[in-house]
């Protein structure tokens, strides 16, 4: 039986636990308002909230319902549109800016945008009209135009930074609560969330089943009709899943922790300069909220953003039966991996002392895309000689790449135009792209040079006097 709140009211239901959340409330409470669009998390017209009980306060993130299933819901606050309207009919302040500022034609995506602004107001992150415009990446407009409905962000962002008195408030809910953002009963949802936590709180078990489920992003596109009634353990609410701690001269992440999770770790933000630049690339806000680390390693796509990095931080993984194997160790040939089917990721292990970290990727658009070909470098130098590297390559093979020879060349070199030509040789030995829709196999080799070189401009405002650009 799964338990959570729908809006102001407790639910109760036995459906399949792989049913989605958006055929849960259109279907089976008839809330029309969030809609049927892609079915694969791309274009946000089925956007809600989910408000989770984090160490006693209620946590809301953004998450496309087409892609969550009902699993995932389980003792968390599930926001539709319906959920933030006023009692008298009004609209919501949300509502009023993209009103404002003709935001709105057709009206069949304005709901997700409404969603994902809601979302902006209620969340941690600084109100300003950066942060409110970047809220609404995941949410595509076939006919208003943009430019109308950034307005509308930006004016949202402007009240709250007002309402508040700084840029981020110390509580952006109650402020969203006073200011008529979101409804009042908002401010009784924590009691009510740590009352259904008591009754469906569950210890993390190990029995053995076919298939184990994270955030779903991508068995819900892959396989969405098998996943209703898929016979899975679902993974996501795990706590024990979820850290981001440092143990001695480590980092340790859960297998769940989101990509978002790592956006918000302070230990993430102090370790990676460019934090947030780099992974504003990875997929939308929405996204980013469900998408678990294990899911992209074990999705084992050769353009994995998340993989790509892990593998230049020579990550090792654990199981739950802890064992433990490096993250490159992982891929033994295409969607195949060195993992029985009882086993699943339990912990994500990294040194600390990461010194210089870069991450680039190309697609055809520069954002909410996936990958043409991407690449991670980690470096350490001591006295101006390379004393530790670790390079990897996306969409250049058919699994993700550690290139071991790339890196083991660099080892006791000088950053130099020689250094860095020569390793770009050695790493055209490493890769074996195909011509596809993503680009030819000679554009892919292309890129990664592109890239490789990239990481040493970034990193170090590395000049050359002369590129070499051959394939």
């Amino acid at each position: 039986m799964k338990r959570f709140i729908l809006n102001n009211q407790t639910i109760e239901t036995d459906l399949p636990a792989g049913t989605t959340v958006l055929d849960f409330v259109r279907y089976h409470k008839n809330l029309k308002g969030t809609k049927i669009g892609c079915r694969e998390g791309d274009c946000g017209a089925c956007t809600i909230l989910v408000g989770e009980l984090v160490e006693n306060f209620v946590k809301y993130r953004t998450q496309t319902s087409c892609l969550m299933p009902l699993a995932n819901a389980n003792g968390k606050h599930i926001v539709t549109v319906e959920g933030i309207n006023k009692p008298n009919n009004e609209l919501t302040e949300v509502q009023q800016a993209m009103v404002d500022e003709s935001g709105t034609q057709c009206g069949f995506c304005t709901v997700g945008f409404v969603m994902s602004l809601t979302g902006f107001c209620v969340d941690d992150t600084e109100k300003s009209q950066e942060q409110a415009v970047s809220s609404i990446d995941g949410n595509i407009c076939r006919c208003t135009g943009y430019k109308s409905i950034e307005r509308a962000a930006e004016r949202v962002s402007y009240q709250l930074s007002v309402a508040s008195g700084q840029k981020n408030s110390v509580n952006n809910l109650d402020v969203a609560i006073e200011r008529g953002f979101v409804p009042a009963y908002f401010s009784e949802i924590t009691a009510k969330l740590v009352q259904l936590k008591q009754e469906t709180n569950q210890p993390l078990t190990t029995d053995h089943r076919p298939l184990f489920v994270g955030g779903g992003t991508d068995l819900y596109v892959q396989r969405p009709d098998e996943m209703i009634h898929a016979e899975a353990q679902n993974l996501f609410d795990y706590s024990e899943l979820r850290n981001i701690e440092e143990v001695g001269e480590f980092i340790e992440i859960g297998g769940s922790a989101t990509v978002t999770d790592l956006l918000v770790s302070p230990i993430f933000q102090n370790i990676f300069l460019n934090l947030y630049k780099h992974l504003k690339l990875v997929s939308s806000t929405p996204i980013r909220n469900m998408a678990t680390l294990a899911g992209n390693f074990v999705n084992a796509s050769p353009i994995g953003d998340i993989t790509a990095w892990f593998l230049a931080l020579d990550a090792s993984i654990v199981f739950n039966n802890d064992r433990e194997i490096r993250l490159s160790e992982l891929y033994l040939g295409y969607k195949t991996l060195a993992k029985t089917s009882d086993e699943f990721i339990k912990t994500i292990r990294f040194g600390k002392d990461v010194q210089h970290f870069n991450f680039e990727k190309v697609s055809k658009r520069t954002f909410l895309d996936i990958s043409s070909v991407n690449s991670a470098i980690s470096l350490k130098l001591e006295n101006n000689k390379i004393s530790e590297a670790h390079v990897s390559a996306g969409g250049v093979a058919p699994i993700p790449l550690y290139l071991k020879k790339t890196s083991e060349f660099l080892l006791g070199k000088k950053i130099s135009e020689k250094t860095i030509l020569q390793a770009n040789e050695i790493l055209q030995t490493e890769i074996s792209p195909i011509s596809d829709v993503r680009g030819s196999a000679e554009y892919k080799r292309l890129l990664l040079r592109q890239l490789f070189t990239a990481h040493f401009v970034e990193l170090f405002d590395f000049q050359f006097l002369e590129m070499e650009t051959k394939p």
